[in-house]
């Protein structure tokens, strides 16, 4: 029951845009954190339509941003018109589904995500080549999600060489979307770095730490942009 009353306040803190994960019991992009929360919101009795009864009216409060991350399969499951039209109803404004592909996107979902004004958010590797980015980037809406290693999330330490060397090759090809940089940010340096090259990090498994720490969400937004 703590969506909406986390969501407000991290807009009372200054988030830019909030990310609302969607629990599922195979979690394969997360780490030992947010596979975690998932596996405590599911045995809580979280659900998408309890998730979507949770938001409705939310954009009475606020109209920042709000994406929604998470797999493709509880989509379909609910039923992937249905569920975009309930995005639509509560102010949803892009989806993250890592586990999508480009291809099942651009040929079967596409239409679908356009016609109740969706946008889909594609993740980006230091692996990926720069053709890649630029398809990745030309199908996605909203922002660019550079993921910033090859592993799940919850990552720590700083940000080495080959990462800054990555984020700089991202920035150097003027791509259409703002690129948002995820996973290892848990603090102000590597903040800073995300921001030194791109247009942001994205903070999901540090901030859930806090959560459970003491819940003090304008103390760790303070902390993160330093």
């Amino acid at each position: 029951n703590d969506t909406r009353r986390t969501l407000l306040a991290l807009n009372a803190a200054g988030a830019d845009i909030i990310e609302i994960g969607m629990p599922f019991s195979d979690p394969l992009a997360d780490g030992s954190t947010i596979q975690a929360s998932s596996q405590k919101a599911l045995e809580n009795g979280m659900n998408l339509k309890l998730m979507f009864e949770q938001l409705k009216g939310i954009r009475q409060e606020t109209d920042i941003p709000v994406v929604l991350m998470g797999y493709i399969n509880p989509v379909m499951v609910f039923g992937v018109e249905a569920f975009c039209e309930k995005c639509q109803e509560v102010g949803i404004d892009g989806l993250i589904l890592p586990d999508l592909p480009l291809w099942e996107f651009e040929n079967i979902y596409k239409p679908v995500f356009e016609k109740y004004g969706l946008h889909n958010i594609f993740l980006v590797t230091p692996q990926t080549s720069d053709e890649r980015v630029r398809l990745l980037d030309a199908a996605s809406g909203g922002f660019l999600y550079a993921v910033s290693v090859s592993t799940t999330t919850g990552s720590s330490g700083r940000f080495d060489d080959a990462q800054e060397n990555y984020f700089k090759r991202l920035s150097e090809l003027n791509l259409n979307n703002p690129i948002l940089v995820g996973f290892g940010i848990a603090g102000a340096e590597n903040f800073n770095i995300a921001n030194k090259y791109l247009n942001g990090g994205v903070v999901g498994s540090a901030f859930i730490r806090a959560l459970e720490k003491d819940g003090d969400v304008e103390g760790f937004v303070k902390m993160i942009r330093g």
